[in-house]
């Protein structure tokens, strides 16, 4: 082997492994409210968080995960009621706002009011609206402008996120 051909292939396979080595970092998420960052009602330490929460809603709401999609069975969720945040239980989605969007998750054209906060997302080489839990913080999903009216919005939100509290349980 002659040391130019030594030369390249030591450069390529470094470039290589540079490149592998950021990807994992530059395809997570950015930290976010969800991750501890700001002032929300409630604040758990991270620990308090995990003993609260299903390590699947731990991964979405406070590490900005997103369930597969299809898999939640909110999105077959027809009865009248309120989406809590499953959190802190705040009240976030009526069933009134709900809809099919066919993208998997459970999608509605708009929030309660108060119930939601919104931030920019850069994550995944795009910018997105993400939406959080205005009292925990915890991530929800995203809205995005193509919606039913009167909003033009789709929340598309992560089912796991959420609890479905039915109207006739409400209304006591």
């Amino acid at each position: 082997m002659k040391r130019r051909e030594l030369l390249l292939g030591a450069a390529g396979l470094g470039v290589f492994a540079g490149v592998a080595g950021l990807a994992p970092r530059m395809l997570r998420p950015a930290r976010s409210a969800a991750a501890g960052e700001g002032d929300f009602e409630i604040t758990r330490t991270n620990e308090q968080w995990k003993a609260r929460l299903t390590p699947e809603q731990y991964a979405v709401l406070r590490e900005e995960a997103t369930e597969r999609a299809f898999t939640s069975p909110l999105n077959e969720e027809k009865r009248e009621g309120f989406f809590h945040c499953a959190g802190c239980d705040l009240p976030v989605y009526s069933s009134e706002h709900k809809y099919d969007s066919g993208t998997g998750w459970p999608s509605f054209w708009q929030s309660l009011p108060d119930a939601v906060g919104t931030k920019q997302d850069r994550s995944f080489f795009m910018t997105r609206t993400e939406c959080h839990c205005h009292r925990c913080g915890g991530h929800l999903g995203h809205i995005f402008d193509d919606g039913p009216p009167p909003t033009g919005k789709r929340h598309c939100i992560n089912g796991v996120a959420m609890v479905f509290r039915p109207a006739e349980a409400t209304s006591g």
